[in-house]
């Protein structure tokens, strides 16, 4: 054997991976970009039936080109609350299917015969996407030619993974080192460990179809390679649950049971076929042949609808299983506060990211209307006993001003973010800043009803029902912000910005009234002097709120 052949096929390999790795991630960060608005909706409507969910993990995989991303997406929503373990289940079926696609569109790139090959044909969109990132000056043109770039250099590693193939194929010690590994136990084994360590289940199913088409291995020693490669897929999702919640491991040992369950029955069904002299590679060459990388993708399809069919209707089953194996712990020792919709795992998926920051920052509003609520009570009626629920969440609108801040600054910094996005996250940090502002003045509210209460004094009945009308405005300007900035509805936002101006208008007539009072006798300096700074900090509550709705004005809608 030739060392220095096997050296230069090894480092060959290497190179191969590496550019097909590469390739992966600029195709799928790309197609995240690209399909960010569809992506969003589509994972908002996880909370449907089982099939609804298959098919969301599925198209959602395909679109992005990545089962890993969809798994750990998915953690993140199981651990965030915003899915059950159930719909979990079905969404992470759905991506065992669509991580297929890349499979069937590699053995695509293999075929080509005599004439000029697909894979070279393919391989050609590397530079076509090159020259549309390098001159392209619009930014939707190079997230394209990122794509095409990403899909080019996916056959540029697959060329070079097969010729180290075929120069292993030369080397006779390989070939019968390779022949005599038989066993499919340890051949699940190898793909299951390489896929670990890689990372990548397309990159060991890509290796499988490069070393069954040269001759490498049968068509049978690939497929239990492949089978491998689904449970090897699930390191990813088990290094996101471990550092998560509890729900989210549980979510982490669904993908792996479902995939060693998968397994399992397909080494079954193998033995018995062998029993009567099939495979089920002679089955699948019997079906497509002359064409191993044909064979060997359809079986990885095949592999994956058969296992989602027999698991779909034990999924309360596999539930319960795993529930019981992660119990909930007696003891938790959790923070005061979180991040509700978004976590470290979101990372992985930028344009999905996004919509859960704006689902956090539309639950901050809701806290701190609610504090502003509470305020406005102990105010009116010297009634404290909320005070407690203020202070606390009073804490939590800034920890969320924190939290939530860092968290989109470490998101604004990855790739994969269309140009509407990041205009986007760009607004967020004032409307961040704003909803705290807005807990802020109303702790000052809080200050002048304490004032007002040691003072033994309360407001007239007069100026009582001029804050109640006063709040009841503050209430409609908030369903107007929140329709404005959740639907980017420019039309809502005419309309806050309306009752933004009432607001003004109503805080000075409340002056008068005052000044009137006062000269009549009905309130004293120091029930006036309270008064005029609840008014005050009123009418900046609602400055900060319509600021939070005029954020939408830099996305460009039409």
């Amino acid at each position: 054997m030739d060392l220095t052949a096997v050296i230069t096929s090894l480092l060959t390999l290497l190179a191969g991976i590496g550019v097909f790795l590469i390739a992966c991630k600029m195709m799928s960060s790309n197609l995240e970009a690209a399909s960010s608005e569809k992506l969003k909706k589509l994972f908002s409507k996880a909370s449907g039936s089982k099939l609804l969910g298959v098919g969301i993990g599925a198209l959602g995989t395909a679109a992005i080109q990545s089962s890993g991303a969809t798994t750990v997406m998915t953690i993140g929503f199981v651990n965030a609350g915003i899915i059950s373990l159930a719909q979990a289940a079905t969404i992470i079926y759905g991506a065992n299917i669509g991580t297929t696609v890349t499979a069937q569109i590699v053995a695509l790139g293999m075929s080509g015969g005599n004439s000029v090959s697909t894979s070279v044909i393919f391989s050609a969109f590397a530079g076509l996407g090159a020259f549309l990132i390098l001159f392209s000056k619009r930014s939707r043109y190079k997230t394209l030619g990122g794509i095409l770039a990403g899909f080019g250099l996916l056959f540029v590693g697959l060329e070079l993974m097969s010729g180290s193939m075929e120069s292993f194929a030369a080397l006779d010690g390989v070939k019968v080192f390779l022949a005599g590994i038989r066993n499919p136990l340890l051949l699940v084994l190898i793909g299951t460990l390489f896929t670990a360590i890689i990372q990548s289940s397309s990159v060991m199913t890509s290796i499988a179809l490069a070393m069954v088409v040269t001759g490498l291995i049968g068509i049978d020693q690939g497929i239990f390679l492949t089978m491998g490669s689904n449970i090897g897929s699930c390191v990813v999702a088990i290094i996101a649950g471990v550092t998560s919640g509890t729900n989210a491991k549980r979510t982490a040992l669904i993908h792996l049971l479902f995939n060693c369950a998968g397994v399992v029955l397909f080494l079954l069904a193998a033995l018995c076929l062998g029993f009567a002299g099939i495979s089920f590679g002679g089955l699948f060459e019997t079906l497509f042949p002359s064409a191993p990388q044909i064979q060997l993708a359809m079986f990885h399809t095949f592999f994956n609808v058969v296992t989602v069919l027999l698991m779909l209707p034990l999924t309360g089953a596999l539930v319960s299983l795993v529930e019981k194996m992660i119990p909930e712990r007696q003891v938790q020792e959790e923070p005061e506060f979180t991040l509700h919709y978004v976590n470290e795992n979101m990372l992985r998926t930028p344009p999905v990211a996004v919509g859960q920051v704006k689902r956090e920052i539309l639950r901050m509003a809701d806290i701190a209307l609610a504090n502003m609520d509470r305020s406005f009570g102990m105010a009116v009626q010297l009634d404290f006993s909320g005070k407690p629920d203020f202070e606390r969440d009073e804490r939590q609108l800034n920890f969320l001003n924190k939290e939530l801040i860092a968290f989109i600054v470490r998101l604004s910094g990855e790739g994969g973010l269309g140009e509407k996005d990041r205009a986007y996250l760009s607004g967020t940090y004032r409307s961040v800043r704003d909803l705290e502002r807005i807990g802020d003045y109303a702790e000052n509210i809080v200050e002048y009803a304490t004032a007002l209460a040691d003072s033994s004094q309360q407001f007239s009945d007069e100026a009582k029902y001029e804050i109640s009308q006063l709040k009841m405005l503050i209430h409609r300007l908030f369903d107007y912000m929140v329709k404005a900035y959740q639907d980017e509805d420019l039309a809502a936002l005419d309309q806050a910005n309306a009752v933004e101006e009432e607001i003004d208008e109503y805080t000075r007539k409340m002056e008068e009234g005052h000044i009137s009072r006062m000269e009549k006798g009905i309130c004293t300096p120091t029930v006036g002097a309270q008064y005029l700074e609840l008014s005050s900090n009123a009418e900046r509550i609602a400055d900060h709120m319509i600021n939070v709705a005029k954020t939408i004005r830099t996305l460009n809608i039409a």
